[in-house]
């Protein structure tokens, strides 16, 4: 990881005062025409501007050619923050009062800006004033200390999953209990968070967030609006819905139909709920008969656009297959093709997973990265949302067919998007073993896949968190980093932020569902296992996973 050392700030002025003239005792001291040389260095190395980066206490020394009076130097010295909140200075005078010497009282801020102005003020010892007044503007990188008391581990885990949980149930839409798309989406609710949300309900009630009688009733509040309210289109839920009315809300311009992908991760958090809601009682039995009424109803086999060897992202109404999107390997989307052979109703044929997922095998990979073999996908692994979506239900350990062992293939990809962090090719400030992780999130002004193929200095804590089956220990590195060093610039209300930049100096400011989903149900996985062992524990589902020709201890 890039080192941001605490560094001492040394600031060398020549700067000429001016002197009272004993026939003009009425009048200001006249301004003298002379020249004023103005230099500035940072440990002894000048940086050509009046901007600095500093860190913890800089020590800033201004030196002059004349006698300072010492009753102005603290009147004429400000160091503000960018509100224009003043830092408290402690100031000295040595060498003759020449060398004024400035430590702020305490530690300055991380990734904060602030200002020390010089002003004219400031006096010689004989009465002159300051000619040219001095504005530097000091940025700071990483503070090094904890943000936050220490606590165990295991503390640590449970608090980070009972504030993410937030986002889902404090945060879930009023009116259909679904997941927002992200804090700032108003109405709009997304499919697949949704998914990942009614996982994260599952694990609340399992970690005591909430009693089981209050995730029964959420369950049944989102159950009631997905099979009465909201829009399908061959059984295949949009992307996005209105929480308010369940009509769909255009992804994009063509997408205004179903989405079989986002609709089989809505169906994964559905299956994983029945099987956790299986009490005898008539309220846990509807509910389940509601979810078995959802989940039957998707057309997945007509999903395939005219019988074609492999199944397709989207339809739309107007635009029929447009948009013209095949699902195939390697990406997050493996759980489709499992919700779509489970289905008691519209199941596809083992064909469909082999010709047009795999590709008869050309989802391989098989190339080395970092001294590390992945076995599917593409170059460097892709971004890691891959080893997470389809896997917040589908167990990879001891999972194995004829194209991967998948627990090789995700403890593969992870650790080599983090020996990529770690070894930081393009020098990113902050990247490294403790602060790690490219995945799809928000960046600077927009959103994109980060991954190592497509890194643009970003790092965004779910991929590090969600990752914690495959890697725990670079995992937790990444946690204590996260949530010690950096605090509360992304520790909030509803967990960790979207994402950051050290290099941009960038904190999101926005959390998303499909990003929050992933950290609480994967370090539940973790922990406990819970939701794959619920999820796998689904008769159809080990007939479906079966059929397509996938074996595990599990199944």
């Amino acid at each position: 990881m890039r080192n941001f050392k605490k560094i001492s700030c040394y600031v060398l002025c020549c700067a000429a005062f001016v002197f009272n003239n004993g026939c003009k005792k009425s009048k200001e001291p006249d301004i003298l025409a002379s020249d004023t040389s103005l230099s500035f260095t940072v440990n002894d190395v000048y940086n050509g501007t009046l901007n600095y980066e500093v860190s913890g206490k800089p020590v800033i020394k201004f030196t002059f050619t004349e006698a300072v009076d010492p009753a102005t130097s603290t009147e004429a010295v400000k160091l503000t923050d960018a509100s224009g909140g003043n830092i408290v200075l402690s100031t000295s005078l040595t060498d003759a009062n020449k060398i004024l010497t400035l430590i702020p009282q305490s530690n300055l801020l991380g990734f904060a800006s602030y200002n020390l102005a010089i002003t004219n003020a400031l006096k010689s010892a004989k009465g002159g004033r300051l000619i040219n007044p001095v504005t530097i503007n000091f940025t700071t990188g990483l503070d090094n200390t904890d943000k936050f008391p220490r606590i165990t581990d295991d503390e640590l885990l449970t608090l980070v999953q009972k504030q993410t949980f937030k986002y889902f149930y404090d945060f879930g839409h009023p009116e259909s209990g679904l997941a927002r798309e992200r804090n700032t989406s108003g109405n709009t609710v997304t499919t697949g968070g949704s998914g990942f949300g009614i996982m994260a309900l599952v694990t609340g009630i399992h970690r005591n967030f909430i009693t089981r009688a209050e995730g029964l009733a959420r369950m049944q509040k989102i159950v009631g609006f997905l099979k009465n309210k909201a829009q399908t289109f061959h059984g295949a839920f949009p992307h996005w819905l209105d929480g308010n009315t369940g009509a769909m809300l255009p992804f994009s311009a063509k997408d205004n139909g179903g989405d079989l992908v986002e609709t089989s991760l809505l169906m994964q958090g559905l299956i994983t709920a029945r099987q956790y809601f299986s009490g005898p009682d008539a309220a846990e039995s509807a509910l389940r008969t509601d979810i078995n009424s959802i989940y039957h109803a998707v057309d997945w086999d007509w999903y395939r656009k005219d019988n074609s060897n492999v199944l397709y992202w989207h339809w739309s109404p107007n635009y029929n297959w447009e948009m013209n999107l095949p699902v195939k390997g390697w990406n997050e989307a493996l759980i489709t093709y499992v919700m779509a052979a489970a289905s008691p109703t519209h199941a596809i044929p083992k064909s469909i997973y082999d010709q047009g997922w795999a590709q008869n095998g050309g989802m391989k990979n098989g190339n080395s990265y970092y001294g590390i073999q992945l076995p599917l996908g593409p170059a460097i692994g892709g971004p890691l949302f891959f080893a997470h979506y389809s896997f917040m239900g589908i167990n990879p350990f001891g999972l194995t067919d004829a194209y991967a062992n998948y627990e090789t293939q995700n403890k593969a990809h992870v650790l080599i998007n983090y020996n990529y962090c770690k070894t930081n090719p393009l020098n990113y400030a902050g990247y490294g073993e403790n602060c790690w992780g490219l995945t799809a999130s928000d960046i600077p002004n927009g959103y994109t896949a980060s991954s190592p193929a497509n890194d643009r200095g970003v790092i965004a804590p779910t991929a590090a968190l969600s990752s914690f089956p495959y890697s725990p220990v670079e995992s937790m590195q990444a946690l204590q980093f996260f949530y010690y060093k950096l605090g509360d610039k992304l520790f909030k209300e509803y967990g960790f932020v979207d994402a950051f930049s050290l290099q941009q100096r960038w904190f999101a400011s926005t959390t998303l569902a499909i990003d929050q989903g992933p950290i609480i149900v994967m370090i539940e996985n973790y922990r406990t296992k819970m939701l794959w062992n619920l999820f796998m524990s689904a008769p159809e589902v080990k007939i479906g996973m079966k059929n397509l020709g996938f074996n595990s201890p599990n199944l």
